[in-house]
């Protein structure tokens, strides 16, 4: 039984530089009890598959430097095989059930957040949703953070430090390739069916759509607490609600 009546796992997608980073650090960064009042977020954890991504290009460049082959990426930083894709998104499920086994009432008091982009180069979110752990379907709900490609580039643009390629809120892709992998993603054709939930191995995944075309993200601040109160609070009616048959 729930402390709190709150999200077990937020899915938080979009393209590179919408925002997601930003509204983690605004949810870590709320003090807990105004979280779960405001937004249903209880004790928050992260799954961020970056780290994961990062570690190989780190791992490639040391196994060249001792000669050795490169085992993820080649030079220009290309995966060498699309099925890398999704070996992220299971290792992001792996990582659930390892929390879920050894944090003392896991789902009870915790918000998993697990954030990710895709584009339809790489298989985009069909793919990469059918790679999702079963069990963390009927525990989920999506929040998807709309930007245009032109917002994305811009915005990536503008994040990116030299001195930290690894942060999580400063890293950033280079334009040729930001624009190869994610101009194009598939978000529209996988949530076209219903305007409320998603279909993902078969399970009805509720979901909304975070506008930020208007960059509430980067300033943060109560225009984001605003925003992000209405998108979740509209979240958790469809999240929370009993089944039609239920």
């Amino acid at each position: 039984m729930k402390e709190e009546p709150i999200f077990d796992i937020i899915l938080l997608i979009a393209r590179p530089a919408a925002g997601k980073s930003e509204v983690i650090d605004y949810l870590k960064n709320t003090p807990l009890d105004e979280r779960i009042k405001r937004f249903h977020v209880g004790k928050f954890d992260e799954i961020d598959d970056f780290p994961m991504l990062w570690t190989w290009f780190e791992e490639d460049a040391l196994l060249e430097k001792m000669g050795f082959p490169r085992l993820h990426t080649n030079q220009e930083g290309h995966f060498l095989g699309q099925h890398l894709w999704n070996i992220l998104i299971r290792r992001i499920g792996l990582e659930y059930q390892k929390k879920s086994r050894d944090i003392p009432n896991y789902s009870e008091s915790f918000t998993t957040v697990i954030e990710f982009s895709r584009g339809t180069e790489h298989g985009g979110y069909r793919s990469a949703f059918s790679h999702l752990l079963p069990q963390m379907l009927n525990k989920m709900a999506v929040v998807y953070i709309d930007v245009s490609w032109e917002e994305s580039l811009r915005k990536n643009r503008n994040r990116f430090n030299p001195e930290k390629p690894d942060s999580i809120l400063e890293h950033s892709l280079p334009d040729a390739q930001l624009e190869r992998l994610y101009k194009e993603v598939d978000w529209s054709e996988v949530s076209e069916a219903d305007p409320k939930f998603l279909s993902i191995q078969g399970a009805r995944v509720p979901y909304v759509v975070f506008d930020n075309s208007d960059d509430v993200t980067t300033k943060r601040g109560d225009v984001l607490g605003a925003r992000l109160e209405q998108v979740l609070n509209e979240l958790w009616i469809k999240y929370y609600a009993p089944l039609p048959n239920g």
